[in-house]
């Protein structure tokens, strides 16, 4: 049967065509939550974006950070990008409030174990450029923990003032 073109039902009962497949990309501003849940009072992409269909984020920014934000209703291409046994590739623009030194920034690549155990993967660090008082970073990541960039900045002695997912 060809969904597409065939009438299917199940039990008698009509099943629709597939739903066509939607991908919004979305400039997140801080100080909004990448989800909608409707027992937080804070404003959510959901407000910016009043699309009927179920859509979805790919991956979520927490509330302080800003930046690139996939929507979709595209369950397979939602898992590949973000289930960790892919390792796909995050690009983050982060500034730190200090200047990083170079053991700050090896054990940043290394991988860093955080306060609860876990070691991160390695990740690409580099500076972008110098503030009068820290630093732009461009990081890599090839996974996701919750707050994983804030959490690692604090732990290697780098506090995190502003994260921007730009891929």
């Amino acid at each position: 049967a060809d969904p597409k073109r065939d009438e299917i039902r199940l039990d008698g009962e009509l099943i629709g065509k597939p739903e066509k497949k939607v991908y919004i990309l979305l400039n997140k501003p801080r100080n909004m939550l990448s989800l909608h849940d409707p027992e937080d009072p804070r404003p959510s992409i959901f407000d910016i974006i009043t699309d009927e269909r179920h859509l979805y984020p790919v991956g979520r920014l927490d509330f302080d950070s800003e930046g690139l934000v996939l929507l979709t209703n595209d369950g397979k291409l939602a898992n590949r990008l973000t289930h960790p046994r892919y390792e796909h590739d995050k690009a983050y623009e982060v500034r730190v409030t200090k200047r990083p030194d170079d053991e700050q920034l090896a054990i940043w690549r290394r991988g860093v174990v955080l306060e609860d155990g876990y070691r991160t993967l390695p990740a690409d660090v580099e500076v972008k450029a110098y503030t009068k008082s820290g630093a732009w970073l461009n990081v890599v990541l090839r996974e996701g923990k919750n707050r994983q960039i804030r959490r690692t900045g604090s732990r290697i002695g780098l506090p995190v003032r502003q994260i921007r997912r730009v891929r």
